[in-house]
């Protein structure tokens, strides 16, 4: 488990926590059917447990953990169900995102989207994995913000912490980084064209990568996976 206790003390501790918590389940820091304590992650952050308990309620709602109430709270395996759902709303927002984006975008915004692209093939040529997911994600946000639709981005975000941990695992050979990039690039060259049509293909493709990975994924790690 990492052991990051650091904490910024200009940001609301729960949310701070959350992220973090969250962060280690998705990268398999924290495998399912651990413990986890309220009494130890706050002194982990050294805060009191009313912030923690917040975030364990936030994690409970994304499905990564389980509050059972006299009994503590465990980590969740992923839910198959949660999984197919999360990939269905996330390509069906998606898709009307980009098509959108592709009416909207604007030189300032193609910039943005050239730059977090060279980050990821620099991120790829270095096999920084953390790095990569994060900038993919740092991408699809902006393609919600370029179609100035931030509560897009915050519906994904609320949905696809199923979904993120299987993608983490399909990372380093389901689904290799240097495929994933070469489809955002495709992605954009619609955008650039300003090709709706184009791009919803182009970004639907890319979102299905998941779909076929999951079957692999779930083969390799069946003691990490629920029907439910």
């Amino acid at each position: 488990m990492a052991v990051e206790t650091q904490l910024n003390p200009t940001q609301p501790v729960n949310q701070q926590i959350y992220q973090i918590l969250r962060r280690d389940i998705v990268q398999c820091l924290i495998p399912p059917g651990t413990p986890l304590s309220e009494k130890e992650v706050s002194v982990r952050f050294d805060v009191s447990r009313q912030p923690v308990r917040e975030a364990f309620i936030k994690l409970a709602e994304n499905g990564l953990i389980q509050i059972r109430p006299q009994r503590g709270s465990y980590v969740n395996k992923i839910s198959m169900i949660q999984v197919r759902n999360g990939c269905f709303v996330r390509e069906a927002i998606e898709c009307a995102v980009v098509r959108r984006a592709a009416q909207m975008l604007n030189a300032d915004q193609l910039y943005q989207l050239e730059q977090n692209l060279h980050q990821q093939q620099l991120a790829v040529s270095r096999q920084q994995v953390n790095d990569f997911f994060t900038l993919d994600d740092e991408f699809h946000q902006k393609l919600a913000q370029i179609a100035d639709c931030q509560l897009a981005w915050d519906t994904v975000e609320n949905i696809k912490s199923a979904i993120d941990r299987v993608r983490y695992m399909s990372l380093d050979h389901v689904s290799p980084l240097d495929m994933l990039v070469s489809q955002h690039l495709s992605i954009f060259a619609a955008l650039k064209r300003r090709d709706a049509d184009a791009v919803e293909v182009e970004m639907r493709r890319h979102l299905q990568e998941i779909s076929e990975s999951i079957l692999l994924i779930r083969q390799e790690n069946g003691d990490w996976f629920s029907d439910e």
